[in-house]
C-alpha cells in the first residue's frame, strides 16, 4: 500500500478543474458550501461556470436539470444527506425520470462528519439513490478512483451519484489502472475467500488482507467503486472460485454494497455471504476512528471478521 494520503474533497476539486477544460459544457455547482465541496479551483479557474446558491437543494436539482436541457453538464456537490435524502422526489423526477445529463456529488459521506451526528451522516445514500432507475452510483475507494471517477463522470451520458468522504484517504491504486464505471478491480488475488469492499474502507479492507495473509490466508480483496451497475461478472467469478465473499460498506446494510451483491447472487449463484457495515440504527457521535471501530470497520476487527467466517 502506498502511504501516500490525500484529502478527497480537495482531489475532487482539482479532477473537476482538469475535467473542465476538457469540457467547456461542465458547471459547478453548490449549495452555500462551495469550499468546503473542494470547488475553489473551479471558481478561480472558471468564475462565469461556477454557481453558489444558498440552502435550497431541492430547488438546485431542478435548476441543474434545467441547465442540462441547454446542453450544459452540471456538477452539483455539497454534504452527502442534503443532496440525497433532501431533495431525494427532484433527484428521481428531474433527473432520472428525465434522463438529465447531472452529476451529483455527495461530499463528507458515510460516518466521516462524525462529530455532527445521524443529520450528517449519510449511510443510506447510496441505498436510495440506486432505486433510480438509470442512475450510476459510484463510491471511489481511494484518490486515484477519484480522479478517474470525475473524468469519467464527465464523459458518462446520463444522471450519476458519486459519495465522496473527508478525512485524508492513501493512495491505493497505481495512477495508470484501467479505471471504468461499471467495473470492479481486484487489488489482492486469492482463492480462499473474497472481501469486497468500496470507499473510505477500502483501505481497511487492505489493513485486513495485510493481516490475513499474515497467518498464512489467501483472500481476495475487490474494490467495487461502482455500487450501480454492479460488476455481475466479476462477483459470480469470485462467488464461483472462492465459495465465500465479505462485503465492507461504511454505510447501512440494507442496500448498499452488501445488498446490491446478495441480490445479484440470490437470483444467479447462491453464495454464503457476510456482510460488515452499520445495521438497523442510527450511527452515534464521536471521532471518525471510533466511530469506524464501534462497527467493526477497522482493519483488525474485518481480518477478524472473515476468519471467524472462514473457520464457521
Amino acid at each position: 500500500m502506498n502511504a501516500l494520503m490525500k484529502d478527497p474533497r480537495k482531489t475532487f476539486g482539482e479532477a473537476l478543474v482538469e475535467a473542465a477544460e476538457k469540457h467547456p459544457r461542465i458547471v459547478a455547482v453548490s449549495a452555500d458550501s462551495s469550499s468546503g465541496s473542494g470547488l475553489t479551483p473551479f471558481r478561480e479557474k472558471f468564475p462565469e461556470r461556477h454557481f453558489e446558491f444558498g440552502i435550497m437543494e431541492q430547488g438546485i436539482m431542478g435548476f441543474c436539470a434545467g441547465m442540462a436541457t441547454t446542453d450544459k453538464i452540471p456538477f452539483f456537490a455539497a454534504i452527502a444527506p442534503f443532496v440525497t435524502a433532501r431533495p431525494f422526489e427532484m433527484f428521481r423526477n428531474d433527473l432520472g425520470y428525465m434522463r438529465q445529463n447531472v452529476k451529483v456529488v455527495g461530499r463528507c459521506g458515510g460516518l466521516t462528519y462524525s462529530d455532527l451526528g445521524a443529520t450528517h451522516q449519510s449511510l443510506d445514500d447510496m441505498a436510495i439513490i440506486r432505486t433510480i432507475p438509470g442512475v450510476t452510483v459510484i463510491n471511489p475507494g481511494d484518490p486515484v478512483d477519484i480522479r478517474k471517477a470525475t473524468l469519467a463522470m464527465a464523459a458518462h451520458e446520463g444522471p450519476v451519484y458519486m459519495r465522496i468522504g473527508s478525512p485524508k484517504m492513501p493512495v491505493l491504486m497505481d495512477e495508470d489502472y484501467p479505471f471504468q464505471i461499471g467495473r470492479g478491480h481486484v487489488l489482492a488475488d486469492g482463492g480462499d475467500i473474497t472481501i469486497v469492499a468500496t470507499g473510505t474502507v477500502l483501505c481497511k479492507a487492505a489493513e485486513a488482507v495485510r493481516l490475513l495473509q499474515e497467518k498464512g490466508l489467501r483472500p481476495r480483496l475487490i474494490n467495487i467503486h461502482t455500487i450501480k451497475p454492479l460488476d455481475r461478472d466479476l462477483i459470480l467469478t469470485a462467488a464461483k472460485e472462492t465459495s465465500r465473499i465479505v462485503t465492507v460498506e461504511e454505510a447501512y446494510l440494507a442496500g448498499g454494497l452488501g445488498g446490491s451483491i446478495a441480490e445479484l447472487l440470490a437470483r444467479e449463484y447462491p453464495t454464503p455471504m457476510k456482510m460488515i457495515g452499520i445495521d438497523d440504527r442510527y450511527a452515534e457521535v464521536g471521532p471518525y476512528e471510533e466511530l469506524l471501530g464501534l462497527y467493526g470497520l477497522k482493519g483488525e476487527q474485518i481480518a477478524a471478521t472473515v476468519e471467524a467466517f472462514l473457520n464457521a
